[in-house]
């Protein structure tokens, strides 16, 4: 497999950055304007990483495909407008996130980013932490189904000129661990998000990581 490309790909909230304030804040508030009682906060936050219209399915099931799309415009308008009231607040990533990327990045690692989030959305969060040009592509919830499905691996493995044997999802939640394991790539769990760690395991992670700094030697233990 010499010939391919070593990729890594991250999900972005709950493993680059941590979003989960706002995004939690804006489904109570999507809720409430619709005259429903908002979620408890660990289901909002247990459904980060999946498409709006999959996240609404699973917050409020037995109804059709047409209240899901609603719904999930409802979301949107909630959170730009809770950020526009907010001043736009950045998602501070985790610590140690930009060193590690970075660190890989030199090592002559290609790196993308596979998310439940909008490329608008996640054009923003990288564009303000200045890492947009550490990513050769970018796959988002607006052009893939929702994960736990492979087409954002399969598209990012395919633009980036790598292979499934030498590629490595990263990612904090059971989707993405299941996302990985359904397009046949390594699977690389983050205990700093949204899932537990034996949740993770459960769904296929091939381990499970408490710091960003090992991440690099387990990359290299993987695929090389």
């Amino acid at each position: 497999m010499s010939d391919y490309n070593k990729l890594v790909i991250f999900d972005c909230d709950g493993t680059l950055v941590d979003g989960q304030h706002l995004i939690i804040d804006a489904m109570d508030l999507c809720f409430e304007r619709q005259g429903l009682t908002p979620p408890e906060r660990s289901a909002s936050r247990s459904i980060i990483g999946l498409s709006l219209e999959e996240a609404m399915a699973v917050l409020i099931p037995n109804h059709d495909a047409r209240f899901y799309r609603h719904m999930a415009e409802e979301y949107k308008n909630a959170f730009l407008d809770l950020r526009a009231e907010n001043g736009d607040p950045i998602e501070p990533l985790y610590e140690g996130t930009l060193e590690t990327l970075r660190e890989l990045d030199a090592a002559g690692y290609l790196l993308a980013v596979a998310t439940g989030k909008s490329m608008r959305g996640l054009k923003r969060v990288l564009a303000s932490h200045e890492i947009s040009n550490l990513f050769v592509s970018l796959q988002t919830a607006d052009t893939h189904p929702s994960k736990p499905h492979p087409s954002m691996i399969q598209t990012a493995i395919m633009e980036a000129g790598s292979h499934t044997d030498q590629t490595i999802m990263v990612g904090d939640t059971s989707y993405d661990m299941l996302m990985a394991k359904s397009a046949s790539v390594g699977a690389v769990g983050v205990n700093w998000g949204y899932h537990d760690e034996a949740f993770l395991h459960e769904n296929g992670a091939n381990t499970v990581l408490s710091l960003y700094s090992d991440l690099p030697k387990t990359v290299k233990s993987m695929i090389g």
